[in-house]
């Protein structure tokens, strides 16, 4: 294979703009002012023998998408989204099948050939009466055209524009799903991957169903491991890191004498300034916006450190989108005091999930989350057989002509 021989002033502007992102000083201390949350607010993790102990709940919600174009014009197109469920360190089964291995729930549709744009418009209305959906919007009170931005002819004018919006209304019709039919008690957590925010579904719904968790007592969380906010803040990351490890971490008085165990934790609230320059463009007022209208959301964002991994700095480090009528509860009446308790409780309750499985730092429910709901590059391999097993046993066609419906060239070249 050739490649692309990129002329050399082109490389090294790439790397001239990452190293002046990733290098800007926004002068945040990192000894933390306790009344000032937009400076660290460092904390001991939960000791390890206790992390199974709280019974609160972590509901942890995801969802996936995939889609193969072969040389004849057929695609095959799936969306799908769930949630799992797990208490004092054991996954809950939320589902009523007897599957020793899958106990989340999930949600898809049923249609997924494509042959031209009105198999795209069938998805789209098929979509709109799947059970979750068909509730959620019932919620929110309004017809489709209303509480969604795009119009249907904009969002069905290709298979990936469809897929992304069914993908993330049903992860939003899986939190109301939580909200009004799951087992719940106050104080329980549930875990979005991605941000509280949402370019699929008009700000002032998403509004009524981060008020509708919080009237309940339920913390919405939305987790990030990739944000631009992570690129703006490289700098001030490595400082705090040098200071939780270096200075304060020989001084701390820690409860656990298990050195091993003895781990720092750090979150703070994102400045304007930083949300300004990580979101750029338009609309990254919008996304940035502090506020329950002229945003994109009901989220706050913090940069959160839930575990110490030494020497990985800022992979450890997340964007964590906390719902804003927990961390200001008098939002809706322009009162800015943020409920520095319940904030700390939150955090402090997510180190729970962090300490074990696949990713220190990372909250396990997540990634258990992303198990259940993922669609792999073998998607394509097992939709074709599948279909073709179906094909073959309906003994309608000729086994060469299936066969010559999912050639795939590209794969021969």
């Amino acid at each position: 294979m050739q490649f692309m021989n990129l002329p050399e002033e082109v490389i090294n502007g790439v790397a001239a703009q990452i190293h002046s992102r990733t290098n800007k000083d926004y002068h945040i201390p990192v000894v933390g002012i306790p009344n000032n949350l937009e400076t660290p607010q460092i904390f001991e993790i939960m000791p390890f023998d206790q992390i199974d102990l709280p019974g609160s709940r972590f509901y942890a919600i995801d969802g996936s998408r995939n889609s193969h174009t072969f040389y004849n014009g057929i695609s095959l197109c799936f969306y799908q989204a769930g949630y799992v469920c797990f208490q004092q360190g054991r996954q809950l089964r939320l589902n009523e099948t007897d599957d020793p291995v899958v106990l989340g729930k999930l949600f898809h549709g049923t249609k997924m050939l494509v042959l031209s744009e009105e198999d795209l418009s069938d998805i789209y209305d098929e979509f709109l009466s799947i059970s979750p959906v068909v509730v959620l919007l019932t919620f929110f009170e309004d017809s489709p055209d209303q509480i969604f931005p795009y119009s249907k002819e904009i969002v069905i004018t290709s298979a990936s524009n469809l897929l992304g919006f069914c993908q993330e209304v049903l992860e939003w019709a899986c939190v109301y799903d939580i909200l009004t039919h799951a087992p719940l008690s106050s104080g329980d957590i549930i875990l979005r991957d991605g941000a509280l925010r949402s370019l699929q579904i008009k700000q002032r719904y998403m509004v009524k169903l981060g008020y509708l968790a919080h009237s309940k007592g339920i913390h919405v969380v939305g987790v990030t491991k990739q944000s631009p906010i992570k690129t703006e803040l490289g700098y001030t990351y490595a400082k705090i890191d040098n200071y939780l490890q270096s200075k304060l971490k020989p001084e701390y008085p820690f409860k656990t004498q298990n050195p091993k165990s003895q781990k720092l934790c750090c979150y703070f609230e994102v400045r304007d300034d930083v949300l300004e320059a990580a979101y750029r463009g338009s609309s990254s007022g919008m996304y940035a916006k502090k506020d329950i209208v002229g945003g994109r959301g009901f989220g706050l964002f913090f940069s959160t450190r839930l575990d110490y991994v030494e020497k990985l700095q800022n992979y450890d480090w997340l964007v964590c989108d906390l719902n804003i009528y927990d961390c200001i509860p008098g939002i809706a009446n322009k009162e800015t005091t943020r409920d520095a308790g319940k904030i700390a409780a939150i955090m402090h309750l997510l180190t729970a999930t962090t300490q074990e499985h696949y990713i220190l730092g990372y909250p396990y429910p997540l990634v258990e989350a992303h198990h259940l709901v993922s669609l792999t590059s073998d998607f394509k391999q097992e939709a074709i057989a599948r279909v073709k097993a179906a094909l073959y046993a309906s003994q309608h066609m000729d086994h060469t002509d299936i066969e010559n419906l999912f050639l795939d060239l590209h794969s021969r070249f």
